[in-house]
């Protein structure tokens, strides 16, 4: 039978600071810091220059404190957010205990370190650029795990504008059009540096960009995506992507990797990005579409090159089926907090 990674994470609170696989290995959020526990689902925000709410106790109010914290809620509930939530370094937002899920707008991470969200929803996000999370400009030491996603304007994950080190496991994204944006466009070309990895996350039914990647390196593996209507993965200009062990089942469109071509802002000729598919499952007549040998493909980067153990299984039905129970929010109970 197949089995998620993390077993040992939710042992203890902070059990789960620096466990990531992949490129987000050393994010610890708020592992230093206080307990710091949200106790009302009001939102504290700033309209025509006055402050709205009292704030103590609010999800905003904990994320605005300076200094390292570790955010638990002691409350389920809806919060509705006014504006974004912009979320300093060193924080963790830990949804486990409770359920809670953010609507509105989204949490915006501009310009931090060692910030992991685990075990939030976010659902109907309204608004120009309004994105479930927005990773941009220059954050690093990103974990994103065990939430869900649906239903917003713009992106559920967008990682743009130089920000890198990143990883999104055990994730859940459904009822969208435009996925997970990686590398903002072909003119800012400092997206180079973008390092992300996707790992046993559940794509259920979304249109495109599973992810869409733009100049950096993306990992997938042991991810499910079924039922897109454009593309599942696309690799626009100098993109490498390696997609190892997913399962991906074709709905009415059958194409599984799309390749974009675009000019880079310093560069005279247009070009697509690369992917390197091994191990893949292809399902329901899900065509890979892979470039020609000797179009580039060489050139894409190994994982073992940047970290040198992760959790994979060859994809099956069991993988399938565990990925479709296990994704997303969970009914985890309240954890013990052994800090000092």
């Amino acid at each position: 039978m197949a089995s998620l990674p993390y077993a040992d994470v939710d042992s203890t609170q902070r059990a789960i600071a620096g466990q990531a696989e992949g490129f987000g290995r050393f994010a610890v959020g708020g592992l230093h810091g206080p307990l710091v526990t949200v106790t009302t689902l009001s939102d504290l925000f700033f309209t025509y220059n006055f402050l709205e709410d009292d704030g103590p106790g609010s999800l905003r109010d904990a994320c605005r404190n300076p200094g390292p914290g570790w955010i638990v809620f002691k409350v389920s509930g809806t919060i509705r957010l006014s504006t974004y939530l912009s979320v300093g370094s060193h924080k963790t937002i830990d949804g486990r205990g409770e359920r809670v899920k953010l609507t509105g707008k989204g949490l915006r991470l501009k310009e931090c370190e060692n910030v992991i969200v685990c075990n939030m929803q976010f659902e109907g996000g309204r608004g120009h650029d309004v994105d479930g999370i927005q990773v941009k400009p220059n954050s690093k030491h990103i974990w994103i795990d065990r939430c869900s996603f649906k239903d917003y304007d713009d992106g559920l994950i967008d990682i743009t504008r130089g920000s890198t080190d990143i990883t999104v496991s055990r994730c859940y994204f459904t009822q969208h059009d435009k996925t997970m944006l990686i590398g903002a466009d072909p003119t800012h070309v400092g997206d180079r540096c973008i390092r992300v990895t996707i790992h046993h996350c559940f794509f259920d039914g979304t249109r495109q960009r599973q992810p869409r990647l733009r100049f950096g390196k993306v990992h997938l593996y042991n991810n499910y995506t079924r039922n897109w209507d454009i593309y599942a993965v696309c690799a626009s200009v100098e993109a490498q992507i390696y997609s190892q062990c997913n399962i991906y089942e074709a709905g009415k469109k059958k194409k599984t990797f799309e390749f974009y071509t675009e000019k880079a802002g310093d560069r005279e000729e247009a070009s697509s990005g690369v992917i390197r598919s091994e191990g893949d499952l292809f399902l329901n007549g899900a065509q890979s579409c892979l470039l020609a040998a000797g179009s580039g493909e060489g050139s894409v980067f190994h994982p073992s090159e940047y970290y040198k153990t992760w959790t994979m299984e060859a994809p099956s039905d069991s993988l399938k089926q565990v990925l479709q129970v296990c994704t997303g929010w969970q009914p985890v109970p309240r954890l013990l907090d052994h800090h000092k």
